[in-house]
């Protein structure tokens, strides 16, 4: 049984995020712990490179935000899914600013050994998702992570459009093979 994070970061709620990611929540509770973290929800300001973070006690950040309670949940986590709506060929800035925020000696306590990857966009071009892609696979290399799986949802424009695809069964399969 793997304690598994969710870091969902799409801000329109029940929109096709959310929808894949109770697909693979269904599918993954089955034998797992599992806690989804809609980043939306939490204040976190952009990392602003200053890395006073690796001078600090406990290598907190200065900045005093919601970005401790996702530390928190994240010390906790054998796998980590990170799931995002596509916005002009890469995740929300929600998202995006708590993956920044990862940029401190802190992760080095975690104890996390994979990484899945959960994305839908409106487009449907062959590379829609390939610069996240990119920056998934350097994260897998630097991190020493097991690649856990991936599921990519082309033309999901507006909300439930994910269900007309093969995306919600993947996402649920993805979920099931989480050990």
């Amino acid at each position: 049984m793997s304690n598994i994070i969710v870091l969902s970061g799409s801000p329109r709620k029940g929109g096709n995020t959310d929808l894949l990611v109770d697909a693979f929540v269904k599918g993954a509770e089955k034998s797992n712990n599992v806690e989804v973290v809609s980043v939306a929800y939490y204040k976190v300001n952009p990392c602003i490179g200053c890395n006073s973070c690796f001078d600090r006690a406990g290598h907190e950040c200065f900045q005093q935000d919601d970005m401790q309670i996702v530390y928190d949940k994240l010390k906790c986590a054998d796998v980590i899914v990170v799931a995002s709506p596509v916005y002009f060929y890469g995740v929300s800035a929600q998202l995006k600013a708590i993956i920044d925020r990862l940029h401190t000696p802190m992760r080095n306590d975690f104890k996390v050994k994979k990484l899945a990857l959960i994305l839908v966009g409106a487009a449907v071009l062959p590379e829609l998702f390939d610069s996240i892609k990119i920056q998934y696979q350097l994260v897998l290399n630097f991190f020493k992570l097991e690649d856990a799986g991936m599921v990519l949802v082309r033309g999901a424009k507006d909300k439930g459009d994910v269900r007309n695809t093969d995306g919600l069964d993947e996402a649920y399969r993805l979920g099931l093979a989480m050990e």
